[in-house]
Parts: C-alpha cells; structure tokens; sequence
C-alpha cells in the first residue's frame, strides 16, 4: 500500500517535532527549509571559537521537555546532557541592588523578607497558585487539540474561570502576595518569554515562575541547540528527508485542498498532505490564495520583539552570571513603550547571557562568548522606525547597564559583534512584523480562539507552531507538533 506523503514547510521545533510523529506513523515525510539549517529561530551561529544561540537561552519546563520527547521513543535524558542552573536568574534593580531566583526556598526566604517584611508567606501561596495553574493548563488548554467551539466552551471547563484566573490581570494579580513593586517584577517578567506585558496577560501564567523554582531551569551543555539537532537526528533516524536552501514560493491550492507546494526555484512537489511550520501569518499572507483570512490574521494582537547583540570577548567576564536580567523600576513605562508605541523604553529592560559559565566549550579558552537582549516593539507598518539608530541606542543602555554592576571596560574588550533587530527577523525567518514569539497570548488568542492547526477550508492544510495552538516556546512547540501530528494521523485514517 503506497504510504502517505506529507511536506513540512519549515524546520523549526514543531515542524520537526511533527515530522518525526508522522513518519513513525508510517508516512513519508518531506521537510523543505529556507535556510541553511534547521531550528528556526533556536538556531545557532559561530565565529572565531565563539558559539552564539540565536534563540532562547534557557531550559524550562523540564517535566514536559521529558514528556514530548517521550512520546517521540526517546529519552530526553540520553539526548541532552543537562545542566541545572541555580540560581536561575541574578535580577539587578536601578539602584543596583539584587536579588538572586534560586529552588533554595531558604535563600528566597532571606532575600524577599529584605524588601518586604512577612513577604515569604505571600511568595509560598503564589507558588501554590501557580502549581494549580501549571497542572491545569497543561491538562486542559495545553495539551488538547481544540476541534470545535464546545471542545473549548464547555461547561466541563466552566471551572477555570476561577481556578486558572484568566480574565485576571497577572500584574494585578500579585498585589493578593506582594506590595512591594520590586517583588512583583520578580514574578512577572517571565511573561515576556509569551512576547506579553504583565499588565495584560492573565494571571495564568503564573505557571512560569513556578515550573522555573519547583521543576528547575537547566542548560543543555553544547547549547540550546543541541535541542533541534537531537530532533534532526531522530527525525532522520525515523526516515525523514530534509531539504535546505529550499524556500517555498507558494502552497499549490484545488478548490478544497492544498495538492503541494511549488519552490522559488520554480520546481513543484506534490503531496497528500501540507504542513506549514513557517510562521503562521506568513503563510496566509504569502503562500496561499487571497480570501479575507490574511487580513483578519493580521488585525490580531502580535507579540513584542528584541534586539540582540552576539559579542565575542577577548577576556573571561567573570562578573557576569549565566543569566542576568537589569529590571527598570518604571516597569510599566516600559512595556506601554514596547506594546503601545512599538519603541524602545527611555529606560529599558536588559537581559544579558553569558553561556560559557555553564558550558566554557561556548568560548575559546581565556575569553567570553555573551548574549544581550534588549525587548522593543515590533515593526509598525503604518510608520517609520530607525532601526539602526534604535540598534546604538540598545547597545548604549547594555553597556550602561553593566557598569552599574561594576563591569565598566567591555566595550574594547569586545573582538567582533554581530546584531539581529526587527526586520532581521523578519527577513530570516519569516517572522511577520519582526514579532519574535509569533501572535500574542493574549486572552482572546488562548485555546480555541488561537489559530487552529487545520485551515478552515482546506483539509489537508496543517500549521504547527508559535502562531497555533497552543502556543509560543520550544516546549509548547513540541507539543504542538505532537498535536497536529496526531490530528492529520486520525483524520487520515
């Protein structure tokens, strides 16, 4: 019996992840990806010993890493030799005082009591608030395909209306456990990671910070893209073909199906059945027939994006820990500059990352490899942004930032740089609007009322991805992989 052919759009996570389900399932899958090498934006470049991550730098959530490699055959223990990092973050204020995210509840003890006296037993019930929230998300909005509108509304899940607080603001959430601002930014930024202020996501997502201090953050040694080339090579180990440099033009469309795919090199291939991984906007946008769909998707809520600085170092900086976040007090002045006016904060937030305290292969012997993310508004299409003046202005606030924690002479040390801003992203990686994590997640864009992972008309036409249900992140990538995998398996059944 001649097998079922699907072409993958895209090697990112859940394209990957996908593939792999799909050809253990006895299909013959095809992955076409415009670049060089897979990953999607976990991707990874080197220069002169130096080796830089492209994407997300930190291991979390472990406990479903473990689960979707799982249900792929595989350990993820075996494929990925993890280091634990703890503390995860050094969180550094304006005025330069600090405070240290460690699983050690005994220091968070001493740490919180010194900006809010009494505050530890506000951060115990959070956590117990966030544990609710990590295992109910993930049991009834994560790890379900939502097919139809009572799939989602149904008076089964009436419940987590209160129980997973979502018409709640998160920042305004955390007013029942802290009263000290500081404290509440400790446990509120990790909404960024979902491209969100948290002044506007749902109190949900108290889940991170939880997941982070109970189940750990860790760092695979050789960097986080040892993840995709570990799914590369269970991928081809489970017979899929990868093609590279392979852009696809367009999604070949009959009146009801998607019939393959033609490349930019003019070149067709046919398939029974299409996944896109490309970024979902993208694709009605670009790679299918104009019909109303593109413009309704581009009215949604876009997550923010970054700029990020890759820096070779001729000296180890070794004040500098894994993972350093500089916090500006004027925290929602920040995000209403990232969310509101698309720009980049007077005063910015810093995320600063120096993979060689973990894994010192990141960086010749006796120098640094580091990693600087500065969050900024995505690209506004109505109106011009000076992205190369926006760039200097970013690198001027790092280095000032850094001098505050006394490392004031980086500047000459620095051998090379290299820099991605908003359009860069959006030109490798076909990210509308340079929006880093895909649409928003907002409350209206949750659940069913994401973007599917079939097309509406089309039957044979999937997504999987940041875009999709459920979501933003290389976890939830898998799982989304998972989960489309398992649809276009039944529904071809």
């Amino acid at each position: 019996m001649k097998k079922k052919t699907v072409i993958v759009i895209g090697a990112g996570i859940g394209g990957i992840t996908a593939a792999i389900h799909l050809a253990r399932a006895g299909m013959k899958v095809t992955v076409l990806e415009k670049n060089a090498r897979p990953g999607g934006r976990c991707n990874r470049f080197s220069r002169d010993g130096h080796q830089f991550d492209t994407g997300p730098s930190l291991f979390v959530m472990p406990l479903l890493y473990e689960a979707e490699f799982g249900a792929l055959g595989a350990s993820m223990h075996e494929q990925l030799d993890l280091l634990r990092v703890d503390p995860t973050y050094h969180l550094v204020f304006d005025d330069g005082s600090r405070l240290k995210l460690t699983s050690d509840m005994h220091s968070m003890r001493e740490q919180v009591e010194s900006i809010q006296p009494g505050s530890f037993r506000g951060l115990q019930a959070y956590l117990r608030e966030g544990e609710r929230h990590y295992h109910l998300g993930l049991d009834r909005l994560v790890n379900r395909n939502f097919r139809g509108f009572f799939d989602f509304f149904h008076p089964r899940n009436a419940d987590l209306l209160f129980r997973l607080k979502p018409l709640v603001n998160h920042y305004r959430n955390m007013s029942a456990y802290f009263d000290a601002p500081r404290l509440k930014l400790a446990f509120t930024f990790q909404d960024v990671y979902m491209g969100l202020s948290p002044f506007e996501a749902p109190a949900t997502y108290s889940m991170m910070p939880y997941s982070e201090l109970a189940h750990g953050v860790y760092y695979p040694k050789g960097g986080m893209y040892r993840i995709t080339e570990s799914l590369v090579q269970l991928a081809r180990g489970a017979g899929v073909e990868f093609l590279f440099d392979s852009p696809v033009e367009r999604i070949e469309i009959t009146s009801a199906n998607a019939r393959g795919v033609c490349l930019a090199d003019g070149s067709r291939r046919d398939a029974d059945t299409v996944l896109a991984n490309a970024d979902l906007p993208y694709v009605y946008r670009h790679l299918l027939p104009q019909d109303g769909l593109a413009a309704s998707l581009s009215r949604k809520r876009f997550s923010c994006s970054v700029i990020s600085f890759f820096w070779g170092v001729d000296r180890t900086v070794e004040a500098l820990p894994p993972h350093t976040l500089f916090l500006a007090d004027d925290y929602r002045g920040n995000f209403d500059s990232i969310i509101r006016d698309l720009s980049l904060p007077v005063n910015p937030s810093v995320y600063v990352h120096a993979p060689a305290r973990l894994d010192p292969s990141m960086a010749p012997r006796g120098q640094d490899t580091l990693i600087a993310v500065v969050p900024v508004g995505h690209l506004n299409e109505h109106g011009k942004q000076d992205w190369d003046a926006l760039r200097d202005e970013a690198r001027r606030h790092v280095f000032r930032r850094l001098q505050t924690i006394g490392i004031g002479d980086l500047k000459p040390r620095i051998k090379f740089e290299a820099s991605c801003t908003p359009p860069a992203w959006a030109k490798r990686f076909n990210l509308m609007k340079g929006s880093t994590h895909g649409l928003s997640h907002t409350l209206t864009q949750m659940g069913y009322l994401r973007p599917a992972n079939r097309h509406p008309r089309y039957k044979n036409l999937f997504f999987v991805g940041a875009s999709t249900h459920p979501g933003t992140g290389m976890p939830t990538a898998m799982v989304s992989g998972r989960l489309v995998a398992e649809r276009i398996i039944s529904e071809a059944g």
